[in-house]
């Protein structure tokens, strides 16, 4: 693959608006070329309080800022202060990335706007050229979404739905390089998720679609500065390779759809990446190789060496036979390990009460599962359902091996079993739960939701792509689709439960003491984190399936909430027929008066 060297130009804003024939002022919040301060690894690894620069705002993935002007005291008095509609395209699910005064958000169909952060004014736009026929080749339900970028130097990257990278001048909006990943054509992989920066490299990972074939799942290591490839770690096995008999000698080329879709976490000192594996398709493994074989290496947490992609460690939390992805975000701490017997289900016998360890904690899959593990070694510390699940049946402490359920696991085509959760929607999927260092707890948006799910090859029933059917239903013993718990990453106690009728969407915390978060239904509001009462909210209208941030300008504190579609808001709304909000994509930022 080769990068397009694009001569990087130092243009005003003002110039490249002329240029294009437009008619938009620069606006208070806009730099000029000389004026901007490049982003450095420094600085991405201790951002400033009051900026966000990437996907969580730190590589660890709390979700976490500590701005504090708006608390639990005062969050009843914040306002709209501006709004501003968002592109359109089926599936808005972006983050906002604000540095010194501008926002940078992507837009679904690869579109990105910089926007003045205080008054919410048009700075500039990129609208990448994209082919006509991307959805002959993609899973084209996703071919939309492009949930976050990241930034460096005084560029703004992010990977594109035609499978390149790519990088903007910060304060034009001017393509400087781009850098094929694959060719969508022969190699079809979705690019719902953009990248991280590690080191000056670009990260991105994708899902795979079945026709693309095992070369379609890498995850890819680019230059920041010009956009060369350094390096390509493919998820999927081959000839010879380590875990290539885990596939029961089904052919290489037929081993398909282990992507990686959600964004990595990074810890510096260890200069090691974290990031999470789908399913295989199909998802039953009674059609794939046989259903005790483990088809390395789908539904795991791969460490991979920053520098040159190396798998230093990997660990599977579940051999999948009903689509229950394990990609989400991995949050990376230091913490007391002390489950509670009483509270967690599965528990490394080797742990030593009260011990520090550097851990990688949360919930990495649909199953609503929080897993805790050792981020040096991978080894198993600790694991314990949330919502109702019935797919695990244990977790041996002493090895960190699952054991599924066999009563659920699919031998034939036209079985079909009761299943939880399910997926599409998960316990947990894409929504993002966050983690604040003031309480040691994380908190998770989660659903409870299951399927009656039926194995099936059969065309025009259910999704090919998995070879399931399913019909949702409401979890069993409640009628409350939506939770958020938060869960103490030192016992794994579930502190507090809060449960309502939709289901709910992503979180983030702040040093105020609160944890914003929406849900299908419009609703955007904020919790205490220590007890989960709700202290403020307001109806948007439209489902929140943006990620929530928080940043400040001049000593003022801004919280961010975008509305829209996706597909599991949409599949939580079917089991709540009687909340029926619009799905207008559309921004929305709030602060004190």
């Amino acid at each position: 693959m080769y990068a397009h060297g694009l001569m990087f130009r130092t243009l005003t804003v003002f110039a490249i608006i002329l240029a294009l024939g437009m008619s938009v002022a620069r606006t208070a919040g806009a730099q000029s070329s000389s004026e901007f301060v490049p982003i450095t690894d420094t600085i991405l690894q201790n951002p400033p309080a009051d900026d966000w620069l990437m996907w969580r705002r730190t590589l660890d993935s709390w979700g976490y800022s500590p701005l504090d002007q708006i608390d639990r005291d005062n969050v009843d008095d914040i306002r709209m202060v501006w709004t501003r509609a968002l592109g359109a395209g089926g599936l808005q699910q972006g983050t906002p990335l604000v540095y010194n005064g501008v926002m940078y958000m992507p837009n679904p169909r690869d579109v990105i706007q910089a926007i003045d952060a205080v008054t919410g004014d048009l700075i500039w736009e990129y609208r990448r050229d994209r082919p006509d026929d991307l959805a002959d080749y993609m899973i084209a339900s996703l071919i939309d979404t492009n949930r976050n970028l990241a930034i460096y130097g005084n560029l703004i990257i992010d990977t594109s739905a035609d499978e390149y990278v790519f990088a903007l001048d910060a304060t034009t909006g001017e393509l400087v390089w781009e850098t094929q990943i694959l060719d969508y054509t022969v190699h079809p992989a979705n690019q719902t998720s953009g990248p991280i920066i590690a080191n000056g490299k670009v990260i991105s990972g994708r899902s795979c679609a079945p026709k693309g074939g095992p070369h379609a799942c890498v995850i890819v290591a680019h230059d920041a500065t010009d956009g060369r490839e350094l390096w390509r770690r493919r998820l999927i096995p081959g000839p010879g390779e380590p875990g290539d008999e885990t596939w029961g000698g089904v052919p290489f080329e037929e081993r398909r759809h282990v992507g990686a879709w959600m964004v990595p976490s990074f810890d510096p000192e260890l200069n090691l990446l974290y990031i999470g594996t789908s399913v295989t398709s199909p998802a039953p493994k009674f059609l794939l190789g046989g259903t005790e074989n483990k088809h390395l290496y789908h539904n795991s947490t791969l460490a991979l060496d920053a520098d040159t992609g190396e798998i230093v460690w990997y660990y599977q939390h579940l051999n999948d036979h009903w689509d229950l992805d394990h990609p989400f975000e991995r949050l990376l701490l230091d913490t007391v390990v002390a489950p509670d017997p009483t509270k967690v289900a599965w528990i490394n016998p080797r742990l030593r009460a009260g011990e520090v360890r550097k851990v990688m904690t949360g919930i990495p899959g649909k199953t609503g599962v929080v897993y805790t593990l050792d981020r040096e070694t991978g080894e198993f510390l600790w694991a314990t359902p949330t919502v109702t699940q019935n797919v695990i049946s244990s977790i041996d402490g002493a090895t960190g091996a699952v054991t599924e359920n066999g009563e659920l696991v699919f031998e034939r085509e036209g079985e079909e079993v009761l299943v939880c959760p399910t997926f599409v929607t998960g316990g947990k999927d894409w929504e993002a739960g966050a983690y604040s260092p003031q309480t040691n707890l994380m908190y998770y948006p989660l659903r409870n939701a299951c399927a009656r799910m039926l194995a099936t090859t059969e065309a025009g029933r259910g999704l090919a792509l998995y070879a399931l059917a399913k019909r949702d239903q409401i979890a069993p013993g409640t009628d409350q689709v939506g939770s958020v718990q938060a869960i103490s990453a030192e016992t794994g106690e579930i502190v507090w439960t809060y449960e309502q009728r939709a289901g709910t969407t992503s979180l983030v915390a702040t040093g105020g003491g609160l944890i914003f978060g929406g849900d299908g239904n419009g609703r955007f509001r904020a919790f205490d984190h220590e007890t989960g009462d709700v202290l403020w909210e307001v109806n948007l209208g439209s489902s929140v399936t943006g990620f929530p941030i928080t940043y400040a300008v001049d000593g003022t504190q801004y919280v961010v909430a975008s509305t829209g579609n996706s597909l599991s808001s949409r599949d939580n709304m079917r089991l709540t027929p009687e909340l029926r909000p619009s799905n207008g994509n559309n921004l929305f930022v709030f602060a004190l008066p």
